[in-house]
């Protein structure tokens, strides 16, 4: 969040204060990196491993339950993950709004909380009616049941728009609580969908269940984010306009709320690159289901959120700095964005060989035998993740401080040209390790480009990769 004077009302986030000096070599580097990374990602940590247990919990849950059915709900997921990361760009752009609030210039925020909440549910409303047509035309799972996402779209897209709110304000406990809670609810749905539909495990039934207790889940819980998140802005405005006696000592100047319609471009631009994004994760599922069906998609589905599990600490740095990545200063937001940067490639670095050591054990132990497929795509799937650790922070910066988040989609469709190319050629003859492959390959050979495009918009040499950026960006 941007560094306002300490006599500013007590609901604006008091500034960060700057790092110690640390001690000369590799240890003092170190040291500095670490010192740098917020208090807040800590508890975004811990926020992130109790999301990462309760989805492996999902997982073993689901995928005991045989290939074919954690298949088909790994394709429902990823579609439901392209839904809500086309209209993701309404809770950015919130979030963009908040956290430019700098000095003294600020603008209410219910009213531009409200607006971005109409927009979800209307445009909610818009996607259930082609979910349904393509529900009503297709056969095969899992895209025969995509009538129940139509029946949860108008609500899922609630906590994606609210959380921009508490994103834009450097609050992570909100984000947190609302990221946690939506695998717990499924996850007790999911525990009873088991025990109803024991005796139908592998047959259309229990597949129906399972997806009926993921959207229910989801849906409940984002209807109270939204709740939650309008009486947050309710009484933020409140509160400042109760106290206007001391903004007016302070000079506080409230603005007309933007409102989103005004840069609808920008908000269209974030979710076409989303999406984009997402196809950049989740492509090579449908490759892999076109070539080879759904059992092997469920083993190789296993891999990739095994794989995945390298981003849960580069996520939650970059969550924790994203208002501070935004900052009009480009010495302030580049700065940050670099400590994020060394954080996350160091973090993967170390724990890419032990992942794979554990799973090498777990996978076969845990879900059985046939997941014992899911190795050799896993170990070919982690040098292109481990790589992309930086892609989210290197993202923040390009969209929140540049306002240019098409630099983000040309990152993420570079990867997809490239892990999707070769999949073509891989997936037929190689299955899933062609697929893992060709991912790791996508990542690898984007990641490089995304570190020119940052340097070159930030104004600094390569070499503040390594040694830091020596500014006032810690503040």
């Amino acid at each position: 969040m941007p560094a306002m004077s300490d006599s500013l009302p007590p609901r604006f986030p008091a500034p960060a204060s700057a790092p110690a000096p640390a001690a000369s070599g590799w240890r003092g580097r170190l040291q500095q990196v670490m010192a740098n990374v917020p208090r807040a990602a800590l508890g975004n940590l811990l926020a992130k491993l109790a999301i990462v247990g309760l989805g492996l919990a999902i997982t073993v849950l689901v995928a005991r339950m045989g290939p074919k059915v954690q298949g088909a709900f790994a394709l429902f997921v990823a579609v439901e993950s392209g839904l809500l990361t086309l209209f993701s760009g309404l809770g950015l752009w919130l979030a963009r709004q908040m956290s430019r609030q700098v000095g003294s210039e600020a603008w209410r925020s219910l009213p531009m909380l409200v607006g971005v909440l109409r927009a979800a549910v209307v445009l909610g409303a818009l996607a259930a009616v082609g979910l349904s047509l393509v529900s009503w035309q297709a056969t095969a799972l899992p895209y025969s049941q995509l009538w129940l996402l139509a029946l949860a779209a108008p609500f899922l897209l609630l906590v994606p728009t609210a959380t921009g709110l508490w994103l834009g304000e450097g609050r992570m406990w909100p984000i947190n609580l609302a990221q946690v809670a939506a695998p717990a609810v499924v996850l007790a749905g999911l525990l009873g969908a088991g025990w109803l539909t024991a005796d139908y495990v592998g047959r259309a039934p229990v597949v129906v269940m399972v997806l009926i207790a993921w959207v229910s889940g989801k849906a409940l819980v984002a209807l109270l984010t939204a709740l939650a998140a309008l009486r947050h802005a309710s009484q933020r405005d409140e509160g400042h306009e109760a106290n206007e006696a001391f903004a007016g000592r302070v000079g506080v100047t409230w603005l007309p709320s933007p409102s989103w319609r005004s840069e609808w471009r920008f908000v269209a631009t974030i979710g076409v690159t989303n999406v984009i994004s997402l196809l950049n994760y989740r492509a090579s599922l449908f490759l892999v289901e076109r070539f080879h069906g759904l059992e092997t998609v469920g083993t190789y589905s296993v891999a990739v959120t095994v794989a995945e599990l390298l981003w849960l600490l580069s996520s939650s740095v970059t969550v924790s700095v994203y208002a501070r990545i935004g900052h009009p200063d480009r010495a302030v937001a580049a700065g940050m964005a670099v400590h994020a940067v060394r954080v996350n490639v160091l973090a993967t670095l170390v724990a890419a060989p032990l992942l794979l050591m554990g799973a090498w054990w777990a996978l076969p132990q845990v879900l059985g035998e046939a997941y014992q497929a899911s190795l050799l795509p896993l170990a070919a799937l982690l040098p292109g993740v481990a790589a992309y650790a930086a892609a989210s922070s290197l993202s923040a910066f390009y969209t929140n401080h540049l306002g240019r988040p098409q630099l983000s989609g040309a990152i993420a469709g570079l990867s997809l040209l490239i892990s999707f190319g070769l999949g073509l050629w891989w997936v037929p003859t190689a299955g899933a390790v062609g697929a893992a492959l060709a991912s790791s390959a996508g990542y690898i050979g984007a990641i490089g480009v995304a570190y020119g495009v940052f340097l070159r918009h930030a104004g600094l040499p390569l070499s503040a990769l390594w040694r830091g950026v020596p500014t006032r960006a810690a503040v």
